[in-house]
């Protein structure tokens, strides 16, 4: 029994929501995120941008104002020094190519008044291997036992954080975000025993060449940004919290330019966002981060506080069982949210816009499409440009995926409404042809409004773009064979409960197709040499699709087969640098990479809720050193 957990489902817990179809569509007008201040002027010395920013607890009008319920609270980035750039989404930095980014990342869910810590505004299923601060220093990091016949209620204590940027190459590992280096907010009533930071935090302390500017609630991470121009985002990236973190709200995009992989400026469509630009400022680039979530009648984030497994199945659940109570396999809201607010409207000239749109969901598979058939001309995706701009009528980005496109406006009358579209289903995606989304909520994202132009349009007709080349990677020099597994109640396995999802490998000899699934902290099997190139064959076991994220690098798609069936070269929008692959059910997976700088990072599903319940990995590369707090 695999079941998936929709705003909708009737499950304990789902009832008193606030339904996506009683939400009006299309009354306020895009959001578009400012740009990220630095921390002042000269910040950072010559050569390096340095940012402070924290991620606090706020109130955003999410939800249409008409519907006269409060502002709904949500987390956001911010500038420390700009107190007005808190905001779900998050503001955008701006980065310039091989000038390094310095950012001092701050917990700072706190009330700002009193100091205390601010509990997480979702319910945290503690039941998992997770940071678990109450832990202390022996017990943290690790999944806690717990006595008794009932199942644990959601912890309510201090939030863990840390961020990853995700997308980023040769970041040194300190700054890579582990899951295990997060850090409470510096709050003046923690309890007693309890963990201040995760393992790895204390250890890349002492590591790295910044650890002495690392304080209470902070850690300092440096972007080196000597890869292609693209389209990155930061997120939080906790041990088993990591879905809750980001739905709550705290994401934001990180955009680099410039270098011998970028285009010039008037190539392409433009401006995009500026610092300082006033209200109103008029754009034709524009970062899109599409969500699914769900709300209740008093216009607070829902999500579910119960896995919702009925009798007799409910015995499973842990301290009885072996299920996690709390933690549902897979969430789809019943709303769709762009840059942080349900279904807005933009205005769009007769004229091209460049749209960088990020899949921000934490389950949901978005498949994109026009209404009225217009084409998406995509030049980019996970790791910067194409090799040639792709004319698609539809997109499909798993979650975390990012698609760089262009849509040409200027042959569509002035007055039409066109309705962004999502075909995607509202469940796991199998692959092929799925369920579509509830054509009255999900089944929609946005709708454009076109009007006429103001200015002349200077830039580039897409179909004529020549982007920048893009070098393939050399001869591989070890292929390794991994997989991906659904692991069900041990205590009931007719009953097909799913427990967890892992990682693994296949068992030996070389011919072996046995899958040899693998916890979070089981010893590390992926320790490539520095500087080598290696396949990864993905080996999907699962019944569904998984989108699989590398830290640390970028990849190229080599091809997809069949378990016994012939290869096939990769899909239109992916023949460029990725950071994040969608393994289909009973398919092989082969990716291309080569690691080029030493240390430990992680590899994982980018279903959030998979990635907290055991579906990541650690790998080394390089060897492994003698002082690392895990082997």
């Amino acid at each position: 029994m695999r079941a998936a957990v929709s705003a909708c489902a009737s499950v304990p817990g789902s009832a008193g929501t606030l339904r996506g179809a009683a939400i009006p569509k299309y009354t306020r007008p895009l959001l578009i995120p400012r740009v990220m201040p630095v921390a002042g002027a000269g910040a950072g010395g010559a050569g390096l941008d340095h940012y402070e920013i924290a991620v606090r607890q706020i109130d955003q009008h999410v939800l249409p104002i008409e519907l006269g319920l409060r502002p709904t609270t949500v987390w956001g980035y911010g500038s420390v020094h700009h107190p007005e750039t808190f905001a779900y989404p998050s503001s955008t930095i701006e980065a310039s190519w091989r000038r390094p980014v310095r950012v001092t990342w701050i917990n700072d869910l706190r009330d700002p008044a009193t100091g205390r810590f601010l509990p997480h505004l979702l319910p945290v299923d503690p039941t998992l291997h997770w940071a678990n601060p109450p832990g202390g220093e022996q017990g943290r990091d690790r999944r806690p036992s717990f006595a008794g016949d009932s199942p644990p209620g959601p912890y309510r204590g201090p939030v863990p954080f840390v961020t990853h940027l995700h997308g980023t190459e040769r970041v040194q590992q300190e700054s890579d975000g582990y899951p295990e280096a997060w850090y409470l907010p510096a709050a003046t009533d923690i309890p007693e025993g309890y963990a201040e930071t995760g393992t790895f935090y204390d250890h890349y302390k002492r590591t790295s060449q910044l650890g002495h500017l690392w304080t209470p609630g902070a850690a300092v991470f440096e972007y080196p940004n000597d890869q292609r121009a693209t389209t990155l985002w930061y997120h939080d990236h906790t041990l088993g919290i990591t879905r809750l973190n980001v739905y709550a709200g705290p994401a934001g995009f990180y955009l680099l330019r410039g270098g011998p992989d970028d285009l010039p400026r008037d190539a392409l469509p433009g401006p995009a966002p500026r610092p300082g630009d006033p209200p109103g400022a008029r754009v034709y680039e524009i970062p899109l981060v599409i969500q699914d979530r769900s709300f209740n009648d008093d216009g607070s984030l829902f999500y579910p506080g119960t896995r919702g497994l009925s009798p007799p199945h409910d015995a499973l659940y842990i301290p009885r069982g072996d299920v996690p109570p709390i933690w549902v396999p897979e969430f789809f809201g019943d709303v769709i949210v762009v840059n942080g607010q349900t279904w807005p409207y933009l205005e769009v000239e007769q004229r091209r816009y460049r749209f960088r749109i990020l899949n921000g969901s934490g389950s949901r598979f978005l498949i994109l499409k026009m209404e009225n058939d217009l084409p998406f001309w995509q030049i980019g995706s996970d790791g910067g440009f194409l090799p040639a701009p792709v004319e698609r009528r539809t997109l499909l980005l798993a979650p975390a995926e990012r698609a760089d496109v262009i849509v040409d406006f200027s042959g569509v009358r002035a007055g039409t409404e066109i309705v962004l579209l999502n075909l995607g289903p509202d469940a796991p995606f199998p692959g092929g042809t799925a369920a579509r989304a509830d054509p009255a909520t999900t089944g929609q994202v946005m709708q454009l409004r076109v009007v006429p132009a103001t200015s002349t349009d200077a830039s580039t007709p897409p179909h004529r773009l020549t982007l920048p080349p893009i070098t393939r990677l050399g001869d591989e020099e070890v292929v390794r064979r991994l997989s991906l597994n659904d692991v069900s109640s041990g205590l009931q396995p007719d009953a097909g409960v799913l427990r967890t999802a892992l990682l693994g490998t296949l068992a030996p000899p070389p011919g072996s197709s046995t899958p040899r699934p693998l916890c979070w902290d089981d010893p590390i099997t992926e320790n490539p040499a520095l500087g080598s190139t290696e396949i990864w064959e993905i080996y999907n076991f699962t019944v569904d699709a998984h989108p699989i994220h590398v830290h640390e690098l970028q990849f190229q798609i080599v091809d997809r087969r069949p378990f016994d069936g012939p290869p096939r070269p990769p899909d239109a929008g992916e023949e460029g640098f990725k950071d994040t692959v969608i393994a289909l059910p009973s398919e092989i997976t082969r990716i291309k990479m080569k690691f080029g700088g030493p240390g430990r990072f992680v590899w994982h599903c980018h279903i959030l809720e998979h990635e907290d319940n055991e579906m990541m990995r650690p790998y080394h590369i390089g060897p492994i050193p003698d002082d690392s707090p895990r082997r």
